[in-house]
């Protein structure tokens, strides 16, 4: 009975961290959406070199997309002209980190994994680019745009509109500036929301019950083992989970004792890779480009692992009080009512979409 009330308390304390900042991302994705548009972005990732790559990893960085949404739209980019080292980039740095993905870091993790998270998922990019430039030449010729392109990992709205997000080109140019910040939220709080509510609520229950069940002192002792990165990356690869749904999980491994680095190397690898995403990038960029794209992001992560341990060890940054940070900024009045508005979003999200009388249907299926 104790360890189900230590399980709730844990339960309702992530909720609380997570709720104000996700909604202040998802509010930023909402303006991201009407303001960045795969026509615009195919402008940037045009051309030879490395250039249109790195404007692609840091182009890619804010964007609200998970790993599935990310695929259509990076597939219309790369049919749009973009090169493989540039829809590449996109393809890694875009999953790996996001608005909402960094604020609930920053609730969960601290400043300090807040800040090394997103420079390390952007140097992965950028390291995959490479490798694919130097190993995959290419002559950039548009590729057809009609193929409708299918992937087994979505299951909402989300992916459909990510696919189409063109599709604000045609948008009347006499549109107001209201009007488009109401329709960017209507995607934050809807189709974005359809994306993250499950795998989050999921991804709190396991870290809670990681932090009340598991014992710390086994998962510090493997977190200090040699191969603890390789591990977390063997972990992190197949699986398929949003950033936003995968920090969660990393703070419940940290609360319990695992390093910070080997809590980055999951933090890259889960979002960036499922296997979903690796076979549009074969079918897509081709075999090379597979191998290059997992180099990347895994050897890069491995790297970035040892590189945060080394960081923390050095400068004696107290990960434990960096964990706790929002609760000092947020005073108990907002955070309650940020959770509770937050779990009005979900429940009537997943009422939706498993109510019986609702009647399912999905452009990916």
């Amino acid at each position: 009975m104790q360890a189900i009330t230590t399980f709730l308390d844990t339960l309702l304390d992530l909720w609380l961290d997570a709720s104000f900042w996700l909604i202040i991302g998802l509010f930023v994705a909402g303006i991201l959406k009407v303001t960045l548009s795969n026509d615009k972005l195919s402008k940037h990732l045009t051309g030879h070199g490395m250039w249109p790559s790195v404007k692609a990893a840091v182009l890619g960085m804010p964007l609200p997309l998970c790993s599935c949404g990310v695929i259509p739209a990076a597939v219309g980019l790369r049919r749009g002209g973009a090169s493989k080292s540039a829809t590449t980039a996109f393809l890694i740095s875009t999953p790996e980190t996001g608005v909402d993905s960094i604020a609930i870091s920053y609730a969960l993790l601290g400043p300090f994994m807040a800040v090394i998270r997103p420079i390390a998922a952007t140097t992965s990019a950028i390291a995959a680019a490479f490798l694919v430039l130097i190993t995959d030449k290419e002559t950039l010729t548009p590729l057809p745009a009609t193929e409708a392109v299918k992937t087994s990992c979505c299951s909402g709205s989300h992916s459909c509109s990510s696919s189409a997000s063109s599709a604000h080109s045609s948008q009347p140019k006499t549109e107001s500036w209201l009007n488009k910040l109401w329709q960017g939220q209507k995607y934050a709080f809807t189709d974005l929301i359809e994306d993250l509510s499950l795998w989050l609520i999921v991804g709190l229950i396991i870290s809670a019950l990681v932090v009340t069940f598991v014992p710390s002192e086994a998962l510090v002792e493997i977190s200090r083992s040699p191969w603890a990165m390789v591990l977390m990356a063997l972990i992190g690869v197949p699986m398929y989970i949003c950033a936003s749904a995968s920090t969660p999980i990393a703070a419940g491994l940290m609360l319990a004792g695992v390093s910070p680095g080997a809590v980055l190397v999951f933090l890259l690898a889960g979002p960036a890779t499922n296997m979903a995403t690796l076979g549009i990038v074969r079918k897509e960029l081709g075999t090379k480009a597979l191998v290059s794209y997992l180099v990347g992001v895994v050897g890069v992560a491995i790297l970035f692992g040892y590189a945060t341990n080394f960081l923390v060890d050095t400068f004696a940054i107290n990960i434990d009080a960096q964990l706790a940070a929002s609760n000092e900024l947020l005073p108990p009045v907002i955070a309650w009512a940020s959770g509770i508005a937050l779990a009005v979003i979900i429940v009537a999200d997943l009422w939706k979409r498993f109510s019986p009388k609702q009647e399912k249907t999905s452009c990916c299926s």
